[in-house]
C-alpha cells in the first residue's frame, strides 16, 4: 500500500514538475544553454541565398565556420549568419539558427520558437504594426530577372514592358507581390515559397519577369547561366515606397529589450556604413556554395 502511495505522489511531482518546465520562460525571457551563458536564437528560411543558406559542410572556402541549424545535421552560412555571429559575439551569447520558411517566419517567432528574425527582411509599415525593428544592417535595391534570349533582355525601362503581356512571378509574402502592377501589361502568375522557385519559373518559361532584390539576383545568376539582370533607368523604373529596401532585425513588439541591446551592439560595431555592408554581401556572394 505505502509503495502504491508512494508511486502516486511521485507520478504527480513529475506531471507538476513537467507543466512547470514548460511554461517556466516568458516570451521575451533571454535563454541560456546548459553552461548558463545566454543564447541568440535566430530564425531564417535558410534558403535565401546570398542572405542565408543551407549546407552540409561546416567549414566555408575561406576557413569561416557555419552555424548548425537546430535540430538538424545541416549548417546555415550567409550575409545575415555573418551579421548575427557578429552580434552574437559582440553580445557574448551562443548564436542558434533555426530554419522556418518564409511564410510562417514571425509566427513562429511570436510562438517563441526563437527570438529574432535576420531573415533579410525589409521594414515596412505593415510589418512594423506586428514587429519591433533595429536599426537598418542591409540597405538593397530591387531588380527584374528575365531568361537569357528572351525577347525582354535588354529592356531597359519600365515602358518597354507595354503591350507585351509578360507573366511576373516573386516570392509570397514579399512587397514585390504588390510592386507587380508597375510592370505595364502584365499578367500576375503564381508566386512560390522561395525565390530558387521563381527563378526556376522563369528558366522553363513559366513566368517571364521576376522581380527581387539585386543580391539575391546576382547570386542566382551565378549558379543559373539563363538568368539575366534587368536594372531599370531610374526615371522609368521600379518605385519602392514601401520601406523594404531598409533590411532590419524584426523581434516581437514587446521585446524592446532584444531590440534595444541588438542596436546597440551594431553601434558598438559601427555598423551603419553601407560600404562595409556591402563588402560584407560581396564576401557572402563569393562564398556561396554552386547548389545554391
Amino acid at each position: 500500500m505505502k509503495k502504491k502511495i508512494f508511486a502516486i505522489i511521485m507520478l504527480c511531482v513529475m506531471v507538476v514538475s513537467c507543466f512547470t518546465g514548460c511554461g517556466s520562460k516568458s516570451g521575451n525571457e533571454t535563454p541560456t544553454n546548459a553552461s548558463g551563458k545566454k543564447v541568440l536564437r535566430v530564425g531564417m528560411e535558410c534558403a535565401y541565398a546570398p542572405f542565408n543558406w543551407t549546407q552540409e559542410s561546416a567549414t566555408m572556402s575561406d576557413g569561416s565556420q557555419a552555424v548548425p541549424i537546430y535540430g538538424t545535421n545541416y549548417y546555415a552560412y550567409g550575409y545575415d549568419v555573418m551579421v548575427a555571429r557578429m552580434l552574437a559575439d559582440k553580445l557574448d551569447m551562443d548564436l542558434e539558427i533555426h530554419k522556418v520558411e518564409w511564410n510562417s517566419i514571425g509566427l513562429s517567432m511570436d510562438a517563441g520558437d526563437y527570438d529574432c528574425i535576420i531573415a533579410g527582411m525589409g521594414k515596412t509599415k505593415a510589418r512594423e504594426a506586428t514587429y519591433a525593428f533595429t536599426d537598418v544592417y542591409y540597405y538593397r535595391s530591387d531588380c527584374l530577372v528575365v531568361k537569357k534570349g528572351s525577347a525582354y533582355e535588354n529592356y531597359t525601362k519600365l515602358s518597354d514592358f507595354k503591350g507585351k503581356g509578360v507573366t511576373t512571378t516573386t516570392q509570397i509574402g514579399t512587397c514585390w507581390v504588390d510592386m507587380m502592377g508597375q510592370i505595364p501589361d502584365a499578367k500576375i502568375g503564381a508566386n512560390y515559397e522561395t525565390c530558387a522557385e521563381a527563378f526556376m519559373a522563369i528558366t522553363n518559361g513559366v513566368a517571364d519577369v521576376c522581380m527581387v532584390d539585386l543580391p539575391t539576383a546576382i547570386s542566382a545568376q551565378l549558379t543559373n547561366p539563363d538568368l539575366v539582370i534587368l536594372q531599370l533607368d531610374s526615371s522609368d523604373g521600379l518605385v519602392n515606397d514601401t520601406g523594404s529596401q531598409n533590411v532590419c532585425i524584426a523581434t516581437r513588439k514587446s521585446d524592446t529589450a532584444l531590440k534595444d541591446t541588438l542596436n546597440q551592439a551594431m553601434k558598438d560595431l559601427n555598423w551603419n556604413n553601407k560600404d562595409e555592408m556591402d563588402k560584407l554581401m560581396d564576401k557572402a556572394i563569393k562564398l556561396m556554395p554552386s547548389s545554391n
